[in-house]
């Protein structure tokens, strides 16, 4: 399979690429900045090119199998994260390239509760909640979006740096926990739900969800 990977060396995009290697794919590694190509493994390709950029996102989803996005945009501009999105779905919808978005949880329903969503929670640190908008008006563009063949990927409340052990449980719109009651997920395990489906689609123009088993 083809892959480009937008915000390659990000911590989830970082994962990405190094998962969809060990599978034998081949990885297109979209940077913004060349000084951090050095970053990326020998393996990959390396482009230099903005997910915000319309021509640059048709030129290096063209040929493709596949196109993921795991930008993340810095603290203050959170807001750019729709504009972002707007632009790859439009994109891949010209490309017909499939789109899987590495998401935020903030739009997750709190198990138990009367359809309250994380970010909706009183305990909700503050200062994530500019993400938190900004990843639930991503959602609600791909989920508006009727001709780009998108996924969304949301990680559980925590997603931390670990360990590799290629089991996950998944779910749709409801945030999960594992049996102790912890909502986590090593963006290790994240990566492999990401290639999982990737490989066998099962969500297509859809969102779900993953914790660690």
């Amino acid at each position: 399979m083809r892959i480009t990977v937008f915000g390659a060396t990000g911590d989830v995009g970082s994962r990405v690429v190094t998962e969809a290697l060990a599978r034998g794919h081949e990885v297109v590694a979209v940077l913004r900045d060349p000084a951090r190509a050095a970053a990326v493994p020998a393996a990959a390709e390396v482009r230099i090119g903005d997910a915000a950029d319309l021509d640059d996102v048709v030129t290096l989803s063209t040929g493709q199998d596949l196109v993921i996005t795991a930008t993340r945009p810095a603290p203050g501009r959170e807001h750019e994260l729709s504009g972002v999105t707007a632009v790859l779905l439009k994109a891949l919808a010209h490309t017909g390239v499939r789109l899987l978005v590495v998401g935020g949880a903030s739009t997750l329903v709190v198990p138990g509760s009367d359809g309250t969503t994380l970010h909706e929670t009183p305990d909700f640190p503050v200062e994530l909640r500019p993400i938190a908008r900004a990843c639930a008006d991503q959602l609600a563009l791909c989920r508006a979006e009727t001709v780009a063949d998108w996924t969304y990927l949301s990680p559980p409340a925590e997603l931390v740096p670990g360990e590799r052990t290629g089991t996950y449980r998944s779910g749709s719109d409801e945030l999960l926990t594992r049996p102790d009651g912890e909502s986590t997920i090593s963006m290790e395990d994240f990566a492999v739900a990401l290639l999982d489906e990737a490989e066998r689609p099962a969500h297509r123009r859809s969102r779900f969800t993953v914790v660690s088993a």
